[in-house]
């Protein structure tokens, strides 16, 4: 059983509905677009993220403020669904509310979500390799990758897809020897 946080407990109704009247509206890759432009901002510029998570501040200097920084970039649906927002005071969960949209949005069109961590940044041919490998292997129509580096891994990767984990990494093939090593003394 997975725990959830609040946060994540009060996006996906929000997100759910969100993606019905994308639905209704026939424009889910326009709200696709929209939430990836909406989690690229709020992790860009920490000031917005901050401010709209101040709970003393007005509501109305809040929806000026989501107006003036994504008023003309983002489709007038997901605007008011903003505003909205602001209105329930649910604003402050905007970044939980927009990943718990990706995550209906790949289950609803069966794309797999890798998480890979390499020792070194992944050439655009391997990212191809990885992805036709991991799409043989799931089944999914699509695969996205969510990639990392950690030279601590020395060479190999780590994928990680729900929550099975393939760990080819040099450190996890020399963790495992040294665990048969000690496991046969």
């Amino acid at each position: 059983m997975r725990m959830t946080t609040f946060g994540e407990a009060l996006a996906e109704p929000y997100a759910e509905a969100l993606l019905a009247l994308g639905e209704e509206h026939n424009i889910l890759d326009v709200l696709e677009n929209d939430v990836k432009l909406i989690l690229a901002t709020l992790s860009s510029v920490e000031e917005w993220r901050k401010f709209l998570g101040i709970p003393l501040i007005k509501a109305e200097a809040k929806k000026n403020v989501v107006r003036q920084v994504l008023g003309g970039k983002v489709h007038n649906l997901t605007l008011n669904f903003l505003l909205l927002l602001v209105d329930r005071k649910r604003i402050a969960y905007l970044t939980q509310i927009c990943r718990a949209f990706e995550k209906l949005l790949r289950q609803k069109y069966q794309v797999a979500l890798a998480e890979v961590t390499s020792a070194v940044p992944l050439t655009e041919a391997q990212q191809e390799q990885l992805r036709q490998k991991i799409q043989a292997m799931t089944q999914a129509s699509r695969v996205e990758l969510a990639l990392s580096v950690n030279p601590d891994l020395i060479g190999g990767l780590v994928i990680k897809i729900g929550s099975q984990v393939i760990d080819s990494s040099v450190r996890g093939e020399l963790r495992r020897l040294t665990n048969r090593l000690l496991a046969s003394v």
